[in-house]
């Protein structure tokens, strides 16, 4: 766990959005779309392509500011932070993952994952430790001398994963983190990713448009046409059984 981990009050959500609205030109993207994410819990973010998914993502995430709407994480809020307090979230409390794993192509596989340790100013020997403990969990420790294009789709967001945890997070964003791969490296990647938000007690924010991905969450919120149009419990969810 980061060692800047917060309390939060028993029963209060660790991120919560709250009516957001984001549009770029014309194009409305959000339209009061809110959630809540608890400590240690994978929640599902599904709808249909241009439903809003990535938009409240990245809005979640602080990579976007909202146009209206709060998103708290803990006591503070996310939307009225500094870029300075919101780049130290995401090198220490938050972790991100894409759909293309966007590793440096120029780095080798150890390096990309040890980066977010080294801008936080961890000392290079601790952070390759640390990073090849990661990729030995994920199983790509063999592919650390590689760089990401000689890497298989799978391999790559295995080790994008092994980057996101590498910190220690309180959060992951995951964002269609199979939407590239095959139904095979997709099962394994989302084995991976359940595996450890379960023993390290992180939160995941799943973003995708597969229900057998959704299967892994504990709970899943559904988009549409940039709001909220259903949520619940995930039943027979896959994640309680890896």
């Amino acid at each position: 766990m980061s060692t800047q981990a917060r309390e939060v009050p028993a029963g209060a959500p660790l991120l919560a959005a709250r009516d957001l609205r984001k549009s770029y030109g014309r194009t409305e993207a959000l339209r009061g779309a809110g959630l809540e994410l608890h400590a240690g819990e994978i929640l599902a973010v599904s709808g249909a392509s241009g439903s809003g998914k990535s938009t409240l993502l990245h809005c979640l995430s602080g990579i976007v500011r909202p146009d209206a709407g709060s998103v708290s994480y803990g006591d503070e809020r996310l939307d009225q932070l500094s870029e300075e307090r919101l780049s130290e979230l995401r090198r220490t409390e938050f972790g991100v993952v894409f759909q293309f794993g966007q590793l440096i192509p120029e780095l080798p596989v150890l390096d990309n994952v040890a980066l977010p340790l080294l801008l936080a100013g961890v000392a290079r020997g601790e952070a390759h430790a640390r990073a090849d403990a990661w990729l030995e969990r994920f199983g790509v420790r063999g592919q650390r001398a590689m760089r990401p294009g000689e890497l298989s789709g799978g391999q790559v967001q295995r080790a994008a994963l092994a980057r996101a945890l590498v910190t220690g997070p309180r959060v992951v964003f995951a964002d269609e983190p199979t939407g590239a791969l095959d139904s095979l490296g997709g099962e394994q990647v989302m084995t991976a990713l359940a595996h450890a938000a379960r023993e390290t007690d992180t939160a995941v924010v799943l973003i995708t448009h597969d229900a057998q991905v959704a299967a892994y969450a504990d709970r899943e919120v559904r988009l549409q046409d940039g709001a909220v149009q259903g949520q619940g419990v995930v039943s027979g969810t896959v994640s309680r059984e890896v």
